[in-house]
Order: structure tokens, then C-alpha cells, then sequence
């Protein structure tokens, strides 16, 4: 007993030193901040909450288009036809600004309006919103982070909001059982339940990144934790995840960083693929299976934006990101401007080609072969061979669960309209970025937004574009961005001329990459 009583107060002693130690260091921050002329974040979270409880009007301003940023949420109006955009941040080289502004985008006569409603949410990034037409279309927001001006102190959230639309009003929902606070997390919508999945939390002096699994059920309010069987994704934040048929979800990729010593960490992007379904014997359980996902490979990244089709068939991501890291301390990034989409029920990625638009569509016509089968002939006369070996995918697994298949892997050889090299590099395509907005209205694919860092500067959009899905054809610029009336107040180091500063600018922008 003695024995066991003297472990207790071991324990108690390390409990006291530790709270010490967290006392020390909060002293020392708060002495940091007031030299810095800035107050304590969690209250100037709470002066925001303050201040945004005690509006009482709804005003609605139609503006210009939304500001630069990166890190927001981007979705398609549930019932109208509008786009939704929620806020994000910007970072102008000396000072970040964080936005909880709620625009909706009038697709039909190309107009933005701001809508600032009661009550609402503190401003955030790296949180994630989703969409649904029921009780007259809601907004679902959880998590995401603050961040003050001098990049000095983060706050994350794990709140819960939810914007009625049709009351244009906010309601925070207090529901106990919660994930923890965190950012860079995933959520979806499968059956009027809110599934989140992952991300990070980071206070400066130590960061951790998640795998755990949270529900929400929109019918009662409540969260519960799942326990799912089978072997989990590792722990990351900015992955893909998107819902499956039959109440399953897929998690691909994502991001995540460890401690090699004392002020160096290495980061590690993920290119598994896990799907997540409740047991065949009792739904009310969950399971994990990783799988294999066929098709066209492409390079290894992070923060690239997914979104799926209604019938949940298709999802299509973009652009996105891997860190180069040459030693322990020179990091910079890769960034890519490829389209690709991914069938849902085949698992098969492939890379979306742009057809062009023609000025005269070479159609083929039927010619009609002796034996009464048909052929069909370019305009030119000239055979084409209609007739493409069909590949059937793999069953690798199946378990009376889950039925995972290899797809055949995709390839534009042989494909009517496909395009030589020289023609790929005429057809205009949006730059390369990481977490831009991606939403589909009507089989159009919309994109907003997004950062690409050229050295030590960040460049951040506020151009838009759109594609039609089936036709393929060309991108179609709706808002055309200006880097050059971009305000970028950072040294001129952080535009390469100082190898040492760029270095460690680079390193501030790895520690935000994080965030979606």
C-alpha cells in the first residue's frame, strides 16, 4: 500500500510541475503579447461571440466578389441556384485576417450578396460546412481556427453552428460529447448524420493530429464517438473524404507531421485509401478497410480539394500540393493545376483532358456495311474503330462487408477528340494552388480561390472559374484574378533575394499547410 500511495504522489508531483510549467509559459506569452500591443486570443474570441450576439438585424449588402483567401468553405446552395462561400483567411506578408463572412452567389445573374445575420459564428479557417435542404435548407459549421494578426497565437474551435437559410439566422448548438478542438478536419452529410473525421490541433509549442471518428445526428441533436473495427487511417488533417452509396465514406490521402528533434519536424503525405461502412451484422457498428484505388496515378499531395456529385458517382478534385524537403530545414512546395475525377463505384481516378471547343464538330455518320451492321466515318470518310476492348475491374476482397475492386487503369490513348501535347498547352487551365473552393450546380464544377507560394510569398486568389462535366471542353473564366493588385507587405527576402529568410518563411507557410 505504501508503495502504491508513494506512485500517487509521484504522479501528483509531475502534475504540479507540469501546471507550473503551463502557468510560466502563459505568463510569458501574455508579457509577449502586450509587447506586441495585441490581447490574449481566447478573448478576443470571446469579444467577437460578444459582439456578433448582439446584432439583431438581418442585413444583406449585394457587394463585389468575395476577398483574397485561402481555407474557407465553398458549397452549392441546397435548393436554389446559388453558391455559398463561409470564411477563410488571408495573409498579406506581415498580418493574417481571418473571415466569418457568409456570401451566396447568384449563378443566374452573376451577382454576389453578403448576408450578415445574428448571432453568428467568430471568424474562422480550416473548418468545414455542409449543405442540407432540410427544415427549408441549413449550413452545418464545425471546428476550424483563429488566428491573431501576428501569426502569434492560434485558438481551435469545436463548436457547432448551424444557419438556418430560409430564417436567415445562426443558432449554436450546444450539444455535449463533442470531438475536441482541431482544424483540418473532414466532414459529410450521409443520412441526417454529420460524420468528421481527422485534423490537427496546434498551440506553438506542440501540435497533434487525429483519427478518431465523431457522428452528429441532425434529428436529435446529440453526438456520439464510433469505435469502428478493422485498422483505421493513421492520424491526419487535409485529406479527401467523401461520401459512398449504401452509407459508406471514403478517406484518401491527407497530411500529417512528426517530431524528428527540438524544432524539427518532418512531414508525411498520404496516398492510402480507407473506406469506412457500417457492419453488415449490426449497422449500428462501423468498420474500416483499406483499399485500392485504380486508374491513372499522379503525384503524391496534400490540401487538394474533393467534391462529389449528388448521386454521390464522381468526385472531382484539383491542384493541390507535396512539400520538397532537401534537408531538415529547407522545405518548398509543388504545386499542381491537374483535374482529375474519381468513380465512386468503379474506384478508378482519372485525369480529366480538356476536349477544346471546335468550330465545326467533326461528328462521325453511320455508313452502312453490306452485311447491315453499321460504321461510323469522320467527315473526311475515314473508318473509325468504335469498338474499345472493355476491361472489367478486379475483385481483390470481398468479405460479405465490403467488395473492394481494382479498376482497370484509364488511358487516353484511342479516345475520340483527344489532344496532342502542343494542343493540351493551349487550352487555358487555372493556375496551380492548394484548398481552393470546388462546388457543382446543374453538372457545372465551379472553383474559387486558393494560395500558391512563389518563394517566400504567398499568393492568394480571388479568381473564379467553371467547367462543365460532360462536355469537358474548356474552363470558362468568370472572375479573372490580378496577382499584380495583390498587397504582399512581406520583406523582399521572402522573394528569394535572402536565402536565409526565405528559408524560414517557407517553413512558417509548411506550418500552415495544415489547416485544410
Amino acid at each position: 500500500m505504501g508503495k502504491k500511495d508513494k506512485n500517487k504522489k509521484k504522479g501528483k508531483g509531475a502534475e504540479k510541475t507540469q501546471a507550473k510549467t503551463e502557468k510560466k509559459l502563459c505568463n510569458k506569452l501574455k508579457k509577449e503579447l502586450k509587447d506586441l500591443g495585441e490581447d490574449d486570443i481566447e478573448s478576443i474570441v470571446a469579444q467577437i461571440e460578444k459582439e456578433e450576439k448582439k446584432r439583431s438585424q438581418v442585413i444583406e449588402l449585394q457587394v463585389e466578389p468575395p476577398s483574397r483567401r485561402v481555407n474557407f468553405t465553398f458549397v452549392a446552395h441546397p435548393d436554389k441556384d446559388q453558391l455559398i462561400l463561409y470564411g477563410g483567411e488571408y495573409f498579406n506578408g506581415q498580418k493574417t485576417f481571418v473571415y466569418n463572412d457568409l456570401f451566396f452567389y447568384n449563378l443566374t445573374n452573376n451577382t454576389w450578396t453578403l448576408v450578415k445575420a445574428p448571432g453568428g459564428p467568430p471568424p474562422r479557417c480550416g473548418h468545414q460546412m455542409v449543405a442540407t435542404s432540410a427544415n427549408k435548407g441549413q449550413l452545418w459549421v464545425f471546428g476550424g481556427e483563429f488566428a491573431s494578426p501576428t501569426q502569434s497565437q492560434f485558438y481551435h474551435y469545436r463548436d457547432l453552428w448551424v444557419y438556418h437559410i430560409s430564417k436567415k439566422q445562426w443558432e449554436k448548438v450546444a450539444a455535449p460529447d463533442g470531438p475536441s478542438a482541431r482544424s483540418g478536419h473532414r466532414m459529410v452529410l450521409v443520412k441526417k448524420q454529420l460524420f468528421v473525421f481527422g485534423g490537427f490541433h496546434d498551440n506553438l509549442r506542440d501540435y497533434k493530429y487525429f483519427n478518431d471518428v465523431h457522428v452528429f445526428d441532425l434529428e436529435t441533436y446529440k453526438w456520439k464517438k464510433l469505435e469502428p473495427v478493422g485498422t483505421p487511417p493513421a492520424p491526419r488533417s487535409g485529406c479527401c473524404m467523401t461520401p459512398l452509396q449504401d452509407s459508406k465514406i471514403l478517406v484518401y490521402g491527407g497530411y500529417s507531421k512528426e517530431k524528428i528533434k527540438k524544432d524539427v519536424d518532418k512531414g508525411h503525405v498520404y496516398t492510402d485509401a480507407f473506406v469506412l461502412g457500417p457492419d453488415k451484422h449490426d449497422p449500428n457498428k462501423y468498420k474500416w478497410q483499406q483499399v485500392k484505388i485504380g486508374g491513372q496515378h499522379f503525384s503524391p499531395r496534400c490540401s487538394m480539394p474533393v467534391v462529389t456529385t449528388v448521386n454521390s458517382s464522381s468526385a472531382y478534385c484539383f491542384g493541390g500540393v507535396f512539400d520538397t524537403e532537401d534537408d531538415e530545414e529547407d522545405i518548398s512546395g509543388n504545386f499542381f493545376n491537374d483535374f482529375y475525377q474519381l468513380d465512386l463505384e468503379k474506384m478508378v481516378w482519372r485525369e480529366m483532358q480538356l476536349t477544346g471547343k471546335r468550330e465545326k464538330e467533326n461528328k462521325p455518320r453511320r455508313r452502312r456495311k453490306e452485311d447491315g451492321e453499321e460504321d461510323e466515318e469522320n467527315e473526311n470518310g475515314s473508318q473509325m474503330d468504335t469498338e474499345q476492348p472493355i476491361v472489367e475491374p478486379t475483385i481483390i476482397s470481398d468479405d460479405g462487408v465490403f467488395k473492394v475492386t481494382i479498376g482497370p487503369a484509364a488511358t487516353s490513348s484511342g479516345d475520340v477528340g483527344s489532344k496532342t501535347e502542343e494542343e493540351k498547352l493551349n487550352l487555358f487551365q487555372p493556375s496551380a494552388r492548394m484548398n481552393c473552393g470546388l462546388a457543382i450546380k446543374h453538372g457545372i464544377l465551379y472553383l474559387y480561390g486558393g494560395m500558391f507560394e512563389d518563394g517566400g510569398r504567398e499568393l492568394t486568389f480571388s479568381d473564379l472559374y467553371s467547367i462543365d462535366l460532360k462536355k469537358v471542353d474548356e474552363w470558362k473564366v468568370i472572375i479573372e484574378d490580378d496577382s499584380s493588385k495583390m498587397e504582399w507587405l512581406g520583406s523582399d527576402s521572402e522573394s528569394g533575394s535572402d536565402e536565409d529568410d526565405s528559408d524560414e518563411s517557407e517553413e512558417d507557410s509548411d506550418s500552415e499547410m495544415d489547416t485544410d
